[in-house]
């Protein structure tokens, strides 16, 4: 879905779902369908969309030309487009293992941009890939950091080469989060400064910024000073809890979620850190609807990601050319991409020319 900034660039907003891996083609076919039905319930005539394909499925359609000719037709058959592929999960079941460290991952991630460069439309002269925030800090040491600088440097070498055989450029997008070796701006900017930034920036997920409780503003201007392109922005929000202890068996039901609090206290998911007697307040990283608010005393961090996207979009310039709306299914989605429009409208982001209303 195509929105134009007052500067006249275009900013396309995609929607990710996140379902079941697609183990062949048929099975991505079959959630091509469910986003169709977003796209029909939001009467727009194009619905830009985000894939995950597990690396198994992206190593055979990078191979295999006529496949990729096959999902594009589907994509065009329902008024679909493609712009991005999400590669920061990685195993079926949605863990984010192997690691930069790791030649797996590097592999994964130029499978990735093979394909996308034969889903684009046709009028697009690159597309994007995002990916995990380098890999867990917990347990990384020098050997993996060299391993990482080899293969980071391999990772811009394969994307030169793609642009250089298709006549389109692909970009990766890392994206920061709790527990990442890439969470807070300093260590994205750190990070940054030994990577081509040129081809490599950032996935910025809003809920996780949220997490890392500094502010959107100050965050925006760092990267911007450091060189560091936003590639892609995913609107969200986190989960917060001013007093845990008090909603302790409703924060319980939200295991696998990091947690964070202020003072930079971290723990994998709800139960550890209320077992740990970490202190409060906290923000889970979990995804809530963008519409709706859960119950009190929990609250969503909607000032986060509001106060984001307009820092993003108040200068002559937007920030980034992908902005996108993750939902945990289809029954919401279209009410929180129509939400976010309505948003970005009052930002200055023309909707696109057909309305846009929710039926």
């Amino acid at each position: 879905m195509r929105l134009r900034h007052r500067s006249g660039r275009v900013v396309h907003l995609s929607h990710g779902a996140n379902v079941r891996p697609a183990r062949d083609l048929p099975a991505v076919v079959e959630h091509l369908d469910a986003y169709a039905a977003v796209r029909d319930r939001l009467c727009v005539e194009t619905l830009g969309v985000s894939l995950w394909l597990p690396p198994t499925l992206a190593a055979a359609l990078a191979i295999d030309g006529r496949s990729r000719t096959r999902l594009r037709a589907e994509l065009d058959a329902r008024g679909l487009e493609i712009r991005t592929l999400s590669g920061a999960p990685y195993s079926e079941g949605g863990d984010e293992d192997p690691d930069w460290s790791h030649p797996a991952r590097l592999e994964y991630t130029l499978d990735l941009a093979r394909i996308l460069t034969d889903l684009l439309p046709e009028d697009a002269v690159r597309g994007a890939v995002t990916t995990t925030g380098l890999g867990n800090r917990a347990g990384w040491d020098e050997a993996r950091q060299k391993s990482a600088d080899r293969i980071l440097s391999r990772l811009s070498g394969g994307l030169a080469e793609v642009a250089w055989h298709q006549g389109r450029a692909v970009r990766v997008g890392f994206q920061p989060g709790p527990g990442q070796l890439l969470d807070g701006v300093e260590s994205i900017v750190a990070a940054f400064a030994r990577l081509d930034r040129e081809r490599l920036g950032v996935c910025l997920d809003l809920a996780g910024l949220a997490c890392t409780w500094e502010s959107p503003t100050e965050v925006l201007d760092r990267l911007a000073t450091a060189g560091v392109s936003i590639i892609r922005v995913q609107v969200a929000a986190a989960l917060e809890a001013a007093d845990p202890v008090a909603s302790a068996e409703r924060l319980r039901g939200y295991a696998g979620y990091p947690v964070t609090n202020p003072e930079g206290g971290y723990a994998a998911d709800p139960a550890e850190a209320l077992d740990a007697g970490l202190p409060g307040p906290w923000r889970v990283r979990c995804p809530v609807p963008l519409h709706t608010q859960p119950a009190p005393p929990l609250r969503a961090t909607t000032e986060v990601w509001r106060a984001a996207l307009r820092h993003l979009t108040v200068s002559g310039s937007a920030g980034t050319e992908h902005l996108d709306v993750e939902t945990s299914g289809r029954d919401d989605a279209a009410a929180q991409i129509a939400y976010a429009l309505s948003a970005l409208g009052e930002l200055g982001l023309s909707p696109p020319a057909e309305a846009v209303a929710v039926h």
